[in-house]
């Protein structure tokens, strides 16, 4: 199985589903956008581009709430041969001055709630952008309204002659270890992950409802949201506002979607909110949850509490998305399940040779979406992209049967005594006990410079956060793992530190405890 050489995503998007042009692609807070009205305005987006005179392989910058507006964009862009920058929302001016100058964006598409922020970019940058495409309400003399751009326009008839491996879009690494990368994909690549995953193992069908807590700018909601569905010819829900468990219930009640993709973060808000449904109430037939590895009590509460399964996987920006996960049939909740068929992983040590079974390795992993390059980054993409390798900077193990169990970043491992510690293994067990929400461990230097584990909980409300439940919690590490694993130290608070994604922040704590040292 492959990609056809010649090949433009959003033509093959419009082919598959010309048989059914009144059927709902969209549905988003201000309405449904049909099949059909999604090729006609996204063949109008893509003449009005060219219009503007932006050509094919120039970059345009898209920072926009997850609304109609938007996949009709990405899919312009891409029926255009123009290149479509999808960054995160929820960013500081600083960080979209750089995205602008690095990508040397000819446009931004935005939306009205986010244009005072990239005004404020774009008086940072000294990249010049020559036009300000915005959604929603706007009437700046300097931007031009989105609808306009479609107004009059009868929508280029033929999609740019593109290859397979071309150079579609980009998207920017969450850049946890400096400045955000940018991320290099093909029209192949789209491709790929919905036939290699979307399809055969979430299992998306046409009559499916799917709706993607994750943003359309991360790489994994970009799959859940845009190329799984909409290659089968499903609906999707959309929402452009933070996925809290208030709002995403309110969407699973009043729209009963099938299919729902999340973050372990957010599947356990959802299971300590007082006011959560029950299964009967819902439709979900299946979950799939990334980002983090998912601790096997919540998969299995969750499971009990709406009555469906999550798929614990593991994706990334450069593979684009899930290359190793659980499936329908194979559910091991605490492991993210086995490598998608399609890819290849590797465990290997540091000096590159497998590992024995049970032992922590770095992850390696060889499959058809594999990013291109990082733009403009030559010294990281060697570091990362291994000819048909891809280093993915986590630690994993595999045990006897197969399963791969997260063992965390390779800059998050913590060395106790002479051994590698494995921060999720802890967090894991701590999250079990019935007092902890949430759980967050690193390694501190003490007194004499040695590496101690040290515990960062989030209690459920009414539990006393004292002496005495730190104790009770490292009892009950102590009775779980090796005794040398237990954290030596707990602090209580009320808020892990996360990215947009859900990610917890681990070098965020490890900043609040030096500056807690300090003082």
């Amino acid at each position: 199985m492959g990609c056809p050489e010649h090949f433009n995503f959003a033509q093959h998007i419009i082919e598959l589903n010309a048989p059914h042009p009144d059927k709902a692609a969209y549905i988003d807070d201000q309405g449904t956008l049909s099949y059909g009205d999604l090729e006609q305005q996204l063949k109008q987006f893509a003449a009005g581009l060219g219009q503007l005179q932006i050509r094919r392989e120039e970059r345009v910058l898209l920072v926009m709430q997850d609304r109609i507006e938007w996949p009709i964009s990405f899919l312009g862009c891409l029926y255009a041969g123009i290149i479509p920058v999808a960054v995160n929302t929820l960013l500081p001016a600083a960080d979209y001055a750089y995205m602008l100058e690095h990508s040397r964006a000819q446009a931004i598409i935005t939306c009205a709630e986010l244009l005072p922020v990239l005004r404020e970019a774009l008086a940072q940058a000294e990249h010049e952008v020559r036009h300000i495409i915005v959604a929603g309400e706007s009437t700046s003399h300097d931007t031009l309204a989105w609808k306009a751009l479609l107004q009059g326009q009868d929508g280029a008839q033929t999609s740019c002659h593109t290859l397979a491996d071309e150079a579609a879009f980009w998207l920017y690494s969450s850049g946890s270890t400096g400045r955000p990368k940018g991320v290099v994909h093909s029209h192949a690549n789209l491709w790929y992950t919905a036939e290699l995953y979307g399809k055969p193992i979430l299992g998306v069908q046409a009559d499916d409802i799917v709706f993607s807590a994750a943003k359309l700018f991360f790489a994994y909601g970009l799959g859940n949201a845009l190329t799984f569905p909409l290659s089968v010819g499903a609906c999707t829900l959309l929402m452009a506002g933070r996925p809290t468990p208030e709002a995403i219930f309110q969407r699973l009640i009043d729209f009963q979607p099938t299919v729902f993709c999340g973050v372990p973060t957010l599947y356990a808000s959802m299971l300590a909110n007082p006011d959560k449904p029950n299964a009967a109430q819902l439709s979900i037939r299946i979950c799939a949850s990334a980002g983090e590895s998912l601790p096997r009590d919540i998969g299995e509460r969750f499971r009990q509490q709406f009555g469906a399964d999550i798929l614990d996987g593991l994706g990334s920006t450069e593979m684009l998305h899930i290359f190793l996960s659980n499936q329908v049939d194979d559910i091991r909740y605490g492991s993210t399940g086995k490598a998608v068929p399609g890819y290849e992983v590797q465990l290997r040590n540091e000096s590159g040779q497998a590992v024995e079974q049970g032992e922590i390795g770095d992850l390696y992993i060889r499959g058809p979406s594999a990013a291109m390059l990082y733009w403009n980054n030559r010294s990281k993409s060697k570091e990362t992209f291994l000819g048909d390798w891809l280093r993915s900077g986590d630690k994993y193990t595999c045990d006897a049967d197969g399963y791969y169990t997260y063992a965390g970043r390779s800059d998050d491992m913590i060395k106790v005594s002479g051994q590698y510690v494995s921060p999720i293994e802890i967090e894991n067990i701590l999250i079990q006990h019935e007092a902890v929400m949430e759980a967050a461990v690193i390694g501190v230097e003490d007194d004499y410079g040695l590496t101690k584990t040290q515990a960062y909980i989030v209690l459920h409300p009414g539990q006393p956060s004292n002496s005495d439940m730190a104790l009770v919690l490292q009892n009950y590490v102590k009775s779980q793992l090796a005794p040398f694993k237990y954290p030596r130290h707990i602090c209580f608070i009320t808020d892990l530190p996360k990215t947009a994604t859900g990610k917890i922040q681990r070098f965020r704590l490890r900043q609040l405890h030096e500056e807690q040292r300090a003082s």
